[in-house]
């Protein structure tokens, strides 16, 4: 895996599954994060190649809940990034995906309560002794490269003394959101911090935070001297703010994703919550559309709301036809 002068989705919490990861690729993204999975719940799973529509899922056993589905489309980008507290637990996790994954990434950001309160996430950067046993472990065990994203700490020396620490753990590259913890996304990323970690290390620096169309890839390039540039809300809102082309027209993106979950079969309240989070930033949920989608209990209620009803049963006839040869 490079990680010079690449366009990176972001993990986004219930956003980053399969059909979103693939849809970003379809658009230029060069590297695709899953959203963040805790380790404890990743080792509970067992793999499975699931023939019925070509993908790798990783299901809670005795359970039917696919915690990680991937395929082998995207098996050079897809990074699989860990919520984790401990290496022993960590090293267990990432050897069970490494195989199906480009990458396996730390959480050392995430400011939310859940993973704050266990160790994980944000709570990482006050414990750099932890970072650095987390990522040694995994970097001697795995042959997959490992990488890590942060956040900004109280000051921008603190910053690039815990950057330069997890550099010299053998990390691909790290990952800098351009907030404090206590930061709200409306607070402006303060790109020029994320600047200073760029100037003190060698490896490559994922720069993160207020990329919302395609000029801004270049403007926080500039800014941070970052190669590469990570995007979450902008991706989330439409995804073809990787292509250097025309941007395509947000209504188009959301469709293209209902075919995608329809394809890759993606649960259905992942999709909802995706569809929603769309919606949100152009429109209102209080509108027919919006409130259609509340109502979907499946795939097939959403491919109704989309006049996708004709692609969900081809889909479906196609997988049954399948069923009955194999």
């Amino acid at each position: 895996m490079e990680y010079e002068n690449k366009l990176v989705l972001a993990p986004i919490v219930r956003v980053g599954t399969l059909p979103f990861r693939l849809l970003a690729a379809d658009y230029g993204a060069d590297i695709t994060y899953a959203e963040e999975i805790i380790d404890h719940k990743i080792i509970k799973c067992e793999r499975i190649v699931n023939d019925y529509i070509k993908s790798t899922d990783f299901v809670e056993k005795g359970t039917d809940n696919v915690v990680f589905r991937t395929c082998n489309e995207e098996k050079g980008r897809v990074v699989f990034q860990m919520g984790t507290s401990d290496a022993v637990r960590a090293l267990k996790a990432a050897q069970l995906v490494c195989k199906d994954v480009a990458a396996v990434d730390i959480n050392m950001g995430c400011p939310k309560s859940f993973s704050v309160s266990g160790g994980m996430g944000a709570a990482l950067l006050t414990k750099p002794d932890l970072i650095h046993d987390i990522l040694t472990t995994l970097r001697r065990n795995i042959d997959t490269p490992v990488t890590c994203k942060i956040r900004l700490l109280k000051s921008s020396q603190d910053t690039v003394e815990l950057a330069r620490r997890i550099e010299k753990t053998g990390v691909s590259a790290l990952a800098v959101h351009g907030r404090q913890v206590a930061d709200r996304p409306r607070d402006p990323a303060k790109w020029n911090e994320i600047a200073d970690v760029v100037s003190a290390l060698t490896i490559p620096v994922i720069a993160n935070g207020d990329v919302f169309e395609y000029d801004d890839i270049q403007r926080i390039k500039v800014a941070t001297g970052a190669s590469s540039v990570m995007v979450a809300r902008g991706a989330l809102w439409n995804a073809s703010i990787f292509s250097p082309n025309v941007e395509a027209h947000w209504e188009d993106v959301k469709k293209e994703y209902v075919r995608k979950s329809i394809l890759w079969d993606n649960d259905v309240k992942s999709t909802k919550h995706t569809l929603k989070e769309m919606i949100m930033h152009y429109s209102c949920l209080e509108f027919p559309e919006g409130k259609a989608i509340i109502k979907s209990q499946n795939l097939a209620d959403l491919a109704k709301v989309y006049g996708d009803e004709e692609y969900y049963e081809s889909v479906r006839a196609y997988r049954i036809a399948l069923d009955r040869h194999a």
